[in-house]
């Protein structure tokens, strides 16, 4: 197929991501940055006092790392759950089919758009963290490529659920139910190294634990598990929920029913 055509066609479904994102910039980024504020305020400012430092940081300074990835995985999942979903719901999805434009371009458009957009909350959440807390990034590299690789991995499953989904209540029930308590148990206001060891070992069976804590070590430099399992990990799933993204949309399940 076309290369030419297929650029185009990827560089149009990012443009309409964004698009979307900003035209209604109240809904998707004014929310997480009030919410992220209020974590700061909160867990952070009034809670953080009382709990002290915590692997040789502030609390503050502790937890900014895990809600800034917090805001970059439920925005990244978000927007591309939403969007491929309306664009079942519209209709206009066969459109996207029928034009020369491959499986991977329709996959890979809306994934971008759930980066940008992951990336964008991530980055004001970041500006915010620095109204209550010095930040200092030990490993530009890590945290910069931890982040892409995080929001990628929700993005594609983001889209999963998209292609699954036939209501709008389905698009919810993953974030509801799987992805905030995986999320709230990944390590974002803890070290696993408060835990006992049994529900140590538990935790590390939650893969955004291992998100979480590669990019605090790539601000802070301090991390409870391996850099290097952290990106098999996360290279392992980018490359499986591709593939799985590739299977559906070849077969055609929640698309062509």
């Amino acid at each position: 197929m076309n290369l030419a055509l297929n650029l185009v066609a990827v560089r149009t479904i990012i443009r309409k991501e964004m698009v979307r994102v900003l035209r209604i910039w109240v809904q998707t980024i004014v929310p997480p940055a009030i919410t992220m504020t209020l974590y700061f305020i909160i867990f952070g400012n009034l809670i953080g006092r009382r709990i002290g430092e915590m692997g040789g940081f502030d609390y503050m300074q502790y937890i900014a790392p895990g809600l800034i990835m917090m805001s970059v995985i439920t925005n990244s999942y978000g927007n591309v759950v939403s969007s491929f979903f309306g664009a079942k719901f519209g209709r206009h999805v066969e459109e996207m089919l029928v034009a020369p434009m491959s499986y991977a371009t329709i996959i890979i458009g809306h994934v971008a758009g759930g980066v940008l957009r992951g990336l964008l909350v991530g980055l004001l959440v970041t500006i915010i963290a620095l109204f209550f807390t010095d930040l200092q990034v030990a490993h530009p590299f890590i945290m910069i490529s931890i982040v892409l690789l995080s929001s990628i991995v929700f993005s594609l499953a983001g889209f999963i659920n998209a292609v699954f989904a036939k209501k709008f209540d389905d698009i919810s029930i993953v974030p509801t139910f799987v992805l905030t308590p995986l999320t709230y148990l990944g390590g974002v206001f803890y070290s696993i190294s408060m835990l006992p060891e049994f529900w140590q070992n538990v935790s590390k069976a939650n893969p955004i634990l291992y998100m979480v804590n590669a990019f605090r070590y790539g601000i802070l430099g301090t991390s409870d598990i391996s850099i290097g399992h952290a990106y098999a990990i996360l290279l392992v799933f980018v490359i499986v929920l591709f593939t799985g993204c590739m299977v559906l949309m070849q077969r055609g399940i929640g698309i062509r029913e």
